[in-house]
Formats: structure tokens, sequence, C-alpha cells
């Protein structure tokens, strides 16, 4: 497939590229594009539409091949439910997924970031990566905002078991440290997400590497 113009904006404003295929000229959305290359793009906040688009693309690679697949991230965050179900299929799928993170991977989406293949997650250097545990308001009588706050307590539980298994950082942290460490919104840069084990390398120009590998 070769590209054949610039962008341009299609429907709802989301940008195109120009492709052949099978000698015929068209267009894609660039997601579409990205997606061809195995490229999952995991932007903006995450919610049950969002998690339906990044299962379905998972699904849908996994059936093409088994070729790793990357994923891009830059969200705030946001429904736990929808970013456990994406954290479930990566692991669910067999092909391996590499994540990285560009801009900011906050709340479920150091969950993603952290979740991805071992020895393959990413940040490039001004990423931002924030953790902390699940919130939740209820509103009702007090036996439901019981039963409210026993479910929250669980999904804490749940989230400090997953980061304990891929926080793979030179100190060893337990549930106990992580617990603590997340008992507040905690920020961290890509070298501190690096020392923690969130991330495996960062990542810095292409252009560098290639021409480190031209001199070699």
């Amino acid at each position: 497939m070769a590209n054949n113009g610039g962008n341009t904006r299609g429907r709802n404003n989301q940008p195109t590229v120009g492709c052949t295929l099978a000698g015929m000229s068209h267009t894609t959305d660039l997601f579409s594009r990205l997606l061809k290359e195995r490229i999952v793009a995991v932007y903006g906040e995450v919610d049950d539409r969002m998690a339906a688009t990044v299962t379905a693309s998972l699904l849908y690679l996994e059936a093409e091949s088994d070729r790793p697949i990357s994923m891009y991230i830059n969200s705030p965050g946001g429904s736990v439910t929808a970013g456990l179900a994406i954290y479930d299929c990566m692991q669910y799928i067999v092909p391996e997924v590499s994540t990285l993170v560009l801009g900011q991977a906050a709340s479920m989406g150091s969950l993603l970031l952290a979740g991805g293949q071992a020895g393959r997650r990413y940040a490039l250097p001004h990423s931002s990566i924030m953790l902390h545990q699940p919130s939740g308001g209820h509103y009702g009588t007090a036996a439901d905002i019981a039963i409210h706050a026993k479910e929250i307590l669980r999904i804490r539980t749940q989230l400090n078991k997953i980061y304990e298994k891929h926080l793979t950082g030179k100190t060893k942290m337990t549930i106990d440290d992580i617990e603590k460490m997340m008992e507040r919104d905690h920020f961290v840069s890509a070298e501190e997400a690096l020392e923690l084990g969130v991330v495996d390398e960062i990542l810095g120009s292409r252009k560098k590497k290639a021409e480190e590998k031209e001199d070699k």
C-alpha cells in the first residue's frame, strides 16, 4: 500500500490519508491506517465506547496474525471497568502488546501502560504518568452506600495486585508499598516511571537511533 497524498479531513473532522490499493486511489481515516500497521491508539478518556473500540481492534488484529501489536497511550484515565476490559483483553490475546506513553498515562491509562509486554513498555521523554486508587461517590440509603464502599475496596485491592504484578523496578514493591504510594494522586516523570518499573525504556529520537546504527 502506497501513500497517495497529504492528510485531509473526513467525516466528524477525522484526519484521512490517501492510499493506493489494487491500483485504485482511495482515502481512509488515519486511525484505520494505523490499525493496518498493528498500531492501536488509546487517546482520550477511558470509557465504554473506547473500550469497545480498543478491544475489538485487539481481537481483530489477533485474528489477522499473531505478530506483536503496538498500543500508543495518551489518556487521563477514566472508567475502571472499561479500563479493566482493555487490560484483560491485552492479557487474553496471543499477540504480545507493547505499550508506549506520549503525553500522559494517568489513572487507568497508567495501568494499561504497565500491563504491556514485559521488556516492551516505553515512554517518550516528557511523558507524565499518574497512579492512584479508585474513587467514587454514591448517594442513597446507608445500606447502599456501604455496599458501594465495599465494592470500591474490592476494586482497589484488585488494582493493587495488578500493579504489583507489573511493577518491575529494581526494588520490588509489596502490596502495602503500592497502597501507600497510591493513597493520593502519585505523579511521576518518565525517569521515575522507569525506576518504578512502570516502563522498561525511555525512547528518544528515531532519527538519532537510525544514525547511530549507520555509524556502526
